[in-house]
């Protein structure tokens, strides 16, 4: 699969990137644009992960920087979880469990191809804090293995202006539940 956009996508994605950021300074204060924009013009693989999100319609922006690793942190930031990577179950062991009505994907499958991290429940809280999200919809979060192990899945959304964790089967899916990414760049 190619993992590399041609320099116009780069230049459609970069010109996407830059008016989000600049829509959206609560999301990242203290974080100049031209200092993302100089990592990203030196991480094409990134770029390619970037676009990916855009493209399923994550709508990804900057929401952290981890200055000791010299990383700036993309999350989701699609008012609803975004609707090109919904109906899909959690994993490859619940997609392989189904035996039938299988999902096209899995939700873990999908993100390891785009290159990046489905959120964890800290991650998604976080998220939370800079807007409401997933006020119709639900996504999947990181289920820690001794839940996994036992058939289960975890998956977050905002009812009531309050942020919640659930369960549900690993090989269950809905038309409205996708997943939220994180990638570091």
């Amino acid at each position: 699969m190619k993992k590399s956009i041609t320099p116009n996508e780069t230049e459609e994605l970069l010109s996407t990137l830059k008016s989000r950021f600049e829509k959206n300074m609560g999301r990242h204060n203290g974080i100049e644009w031209e200092q993302v924009n100089a990592r990203l013009q030196t991480n094409p693989d990134k770029l390619w992960s970037l676009n990916e999100m855009e493209a399923t319609g994550g709508e990804p922006d900057v929401v952290g920087h981890d200055k000791e690793a010299g990383e700036f942190i993309f999350y989701d930031c699609s008012p609803e979880s975004p609707n090109g990577r919904r109906s899909f179950c959690y994993d490859q062991a619940a997609l392989d469990s189904r035996k039938e009505n299988k999902p096209k994907n899995s939700a873990m499958a999908a993100a390891a191809e785009m290159g990046i991290e489905i959120l964890t429940e800290d991650q998604y809280r976080e998220l939370q804090q800079l807007g409401n999200f997933d006020l119709k919809t639900s996504s999947w979060g990181q289920t820690p293995a001794d839940i996994r192990k036992l058939g289960g899945a975890i998956f977050c959304d905002r009812r009531y202006n309050t942020v919640f964790m659930y369960h549900n089967g690993a090989e269950s899916y809905y038309a409205a539940r996708g997943f939220r990414g994180s990638l570091r760049v």
